[in-house]
This record gives structure tokens, sequence and C-alpha cells, in this order.
């Protein structure tokens, strides 16, 4: 019963992280209603202005002047929050955290209750002394001391336990950002690298391999590293965006012809990544008697995206 509750509890868990993945989007959606039936000028401007209730000056009058707007940076916010909360390496800290205060809880009552034992053999406490009078105190310090082992060694099994691999996707840029696309993109081009990469480490039963495991694990580590380049380059987009939208009216013009010049850099960047991807999937479909030259487009890919992501690191 207690498994089945925990597999219940955690597919409960996945479903609320995928809609709350999908915040933005749900709010993106209800924006778009919401100024598809009541458009800022005051007007109508859905099916429903027509509709039966009275003239449609009438039913205008009754409706607010404003619509809220959805913040739908706050929106991506509340959900990256929920994201880093429920990373292992989050929960694992928490875990310590809980253990180290319950440690010192039961350690400071231990003490209390030595202090009370040593009182009550000398009958301080009542008119009992000796053993008699100690004998509450030692028994409530016996539970205590133990209850301290038992967490101490509980946090040593934490302390001692490796940081756990994030399974999350790395973290998107907010809408309306300009790295978001591009970064969307990767997201989606490195999924499918993934997968291609691990139908070329498992051919086919009886198949030669398309590829040597040599190549598939420099494409792997090619592709990790001109991913990380490409989100610090997003980083970068996004540092300038926040200066331009505090900078003053005249140096705005500037900042944003910056924006612009690194979003090409970013969608060199992944362009070269889909290349790669293409590659692998020819290579993959080299395994099954297709394409013959799928190592060297391989190989050929992997090093014009290493070249790119080290050209992209020098510029930065």
């Amino acid at each position: 019963m207690m498994g089945s509750g925990r597999r219940d509890f955690s597919e409960f868990n996945a479903k609320l992280e995928k809609h709350i993945e999908r915040l933005p989007d749900y709010a993106q959606r209800a924006q778009e209603k919401l100024q598809r039936y009541f458009p800022q000028n005051g007007q109508q401007g859905g099916p429903r202005a027509s509709g039966r209730g009275g003239p449609p000056q009438q039913r205008s009058s009754r409706l607010p002047r404003q619509i809220p707007q959805v913040d739908l940076a706050m929106v991506a916010e509340v959900r990256d929050k929920w994201s880093r909360w429920n990373e292992p390496a989050a929960k694992l800290e928490r875990r310590k955290r809980r253990t180290s205060r319950a440690m010192t809880l039961w350690l400071v009552l231990s003490l209390l209750s030595v202090l009370f034992a040593v009182a009550g053999y000398a009958g301080l406490l009542s008119g009992n002394e000796g053993f008699a009078g100690a004998f509450g105190a030692i028994t409530a310090a016996v539970v205590f001391g133990t209850l301290t082992v038992r967490s101490g060694l509980k946090l040593r099994t934490l302390n001692r336990t490796e940081v756990p691999v994030s399974t999350a996707p790395p973290k998107l840029p907010p809408p309306g950002s300009a790295a978001r696309e591009p970064m969307e993109r990767l997201a989606e081009s490195e999924a499918s690298l993934t997968e291609l990469l691990r139908q070329l480490t498992v051919p086919a039963p009886g198949a030669p391999a398309a590829v040597p495991e040599v190549s598939v694990e420099d494409a792997r580590a090619t592709a990790t590293e001109a991913a990380a380049t490409l989100r610090g380059l997003a980083a970068r987009i996004q540092a300038v965006e926040r200066a331009r939208d505090t900078a003053s009216a005249a140096d705005r013009p500037a900042l944003e012809s910056a924006v612009h010049a690194l979003r090409e850099q970013l969608d060199d960047g992944v362009e070269g990544y889909a290349g790669l991807v293409a590659a692998a999937g020819r290579a993959v479909a080299a395994s099954s008697g297709g394409v013959q030259p799928a190592k060297d487009s391989l190989t050929d890919a992997t090093d014009r995206l290493a070249g790119l992501a080290l050209a992209l690191r020098e510029l930065s």
C-alpha cells in the first residue's frame, strides 16, 4: 500500500510539473482570447458583440475598460522556481537541513535530560534521591540520545551521497526574449541528437556499426560543449535585453543592435548544431544499408560544430 501511494504521488507530481512547464503557453492563450473578445480600445471584437442580451452599446458599458494583462514573465518565473525546487540536488540539500535540525533538537533534549538526571539523583527535583529520583530523566536521556545517534548516522549518509544528476531540461529564456526561439530549437535538436547517438551505439542485431564508438563519443562531447556555449550566448542576450529595457531612450538603439548581432550568432550556432543532428541521422540510416559515407559526414559535422563553438567562445 505504501509503495502504491508513493507511485501515485510521483505520477501526480510528474503531471503537475508538466502543467507548470506549460503555464506560459496557457497564459498566452488566455491573453489572446481576452484580446479577441475584449480589445483595449473599448469595443468588442468577438462574435459575442451582436449576441442576445441588449444592444452592443449597453453591454459594452458594463464591461471593464481595461483588461489586466497576463504577466508571462511572472508565470515563467513561477515555473522556473518549481523546477528548481524539484531538482535532485535541491531535494538532497533540504533533507540534509531537516536531518541536521532534528539532530540538534535531540542533542539539546539529551543534554537537558542528563542535567535533570543529575538533579534528580541529588534530590533537588523531588523528595527521592539516588536512582529513584533520576529514573525518569535517565530514561529520557537514553531515548533522546538514541534519536541523536540515529540522526547523526543519517546525516553522515546524506553527506556522503553524491548529488544526483538533474533530469530537468535546461531553463529556457523568458517569453518575449530574442533568445527564446533559438533555445527552443536547440532543446529539440538536443533531444533528437541524444536518441540518434543512442541508436548508433546500439546497432541492429547482426548489422555492423555504421560509425565507430570513438566518433560517437566525440560527437556527443562536442555537442555538449557547443550547447553550453550557446546557452552562455543566450544568457548574454538576456543581460543586454535587461540593460536595454532600463536604459535611456538615447542608449536603447545601440543596445537593440547589439541584441540583433548576438541573435545572429546564436542562430548560426543553432544551425550548426542542427547540421550535426542531420549527420547523425544519416549515420543511423547508414546502419540499415543506406548512405555509405556516414562516418565521414558525422566527423565533418562534428569538426564544424567544434570550430563554430570555439569561434563563439572567442567572440564572447
